[in-house]
């Protein structure tokens, strides 16, 4: 059952990463050179955080 909220979470991750990226873009005025690297470090600290909570409840929740 995790590797479902994994991959359902990571799906989600895809599009809510480029929708900040967009939005800095637009507030900033102008596409970055480097969109791509951005785009993976707000995925990466958004996976950690999202899978590390993950992580925590399934464990949580098989403990009891």
């Amino acid at each position: 059952m995790e590797v479902i909220y994994y991959t359902m979470v990571a799906a989600g991750l895809y599009l809510i990463s480029d929708r900040i990226l967009d939005r800095i873009e637009v507030s900033r005025g102008e596409r970055f050179k480097y969109r791509s690297i951005i785009f993976f470090f707000i995925i990466l600290v958004l996976a950690f955080i999202s899978f590390g909570l993950i992580n925590f409840i399934v464990l949580d929740s098989n403990s009891n």
